[in-house]
């Protein structure tokens, strides 16, 4: 080994255990984003998962575009195939810690963990998607469904099938969801109407829809606080 590379290893070896050290010591809010991401790459190929890390965050500006980026993008910025796969391990880790928050018991009585799942679930998709959460007579969850996917303009929604899906979950209400992939997420004209016909054709049923939610860059707009329901 010669000395160059020694060094290099010391360094890493240094930086490493003094990130794992203030985790431990300070908890995990304390690293920094280059840190956080330096410790999931530890064992990349790369001599320096810090300064990989570093180059990562600059090239794309943060780590949600990190994140969500597609393999070719990211591996044109030097990240390998198991870096790669490492790091939407991570996402899907956090996406699922949300989903379960939410499952877990009564979603009104935890609406941050509710609207962090969808945020987080819808936020980046290229393209729109509507989606139900079914809850029971007591506000519980009972699922979460994407039921409708369409282009950038928009989504065909189908009350039929809406109220199809409800009632084969025995559900006593519903909130609905979608994304803007323009990231605006003011409530459109035709999103008041779809929302109004899903109400009224789950009326019938007697399931109440609960909610509305719209998922844009960073934001989740809600009918129910707006009073559009």
């Amino acid at each position: 080994m010669s000395n160059a590379t020694a060094v290099a290893y010391t360094t890493r070896l240094y930086l490493d255990q003094s990130a794992r050290t203030r985790l431990i010591d300070c908890g995990v809010q304390s690293l920094s984003d280059v840190e956080l991401l330096a410790l999931l790459l530890q064992n990349s190929e790369h001599p320096s998962p810090q300064d990989l890390a570093l180059q990562l965050l600059t090239a794309f500006g943060s780590l949600r575009v990190l994140l969500t980026s597609d393999r070719g993008t990211a591996g044109k910025h030097g990240l390998s195939a198991d870096d790669f796969t490492v790091l939407q391990v991570a996402l899907e880790l956090s996406r699922r810690h949300y989903q379960q928050l939410m499952m877990k018991g009564c979603a009104l009585s935890n609406p941050r963990a509710t609207r962090e799942f969808i945020r987080m679930r819808l936020r980046d998709l290229p393209h729109e998607v509507f989606c139900v959460v079914y809850l029971d007579i007591r506000d519980r969850v009972i699922a979460f469904e994407e039921l409708f996917r369409g282009t950038l303009d928009g989504t065909s929604v189908h009350p039929r099938e809406v109220v199809k899906q409800a009632l084969a979950r025995n559900a006593a209400a519903v909130i609905l969801a979608h994304n803007h992939p323009s990231g605006i997420a003011e409530p459109s004209q035709a999103d008041e109407l779809i929302t109004q016909r899903l109400k009224e054709a789950l009326s019938l049923v007697d399931i109440r829809v609960l909610d509305h939610l719209i998922v844009g860059d960073g934001v989740c707009e809600s009918f129910a606080e707006r009073g559009l329901l």
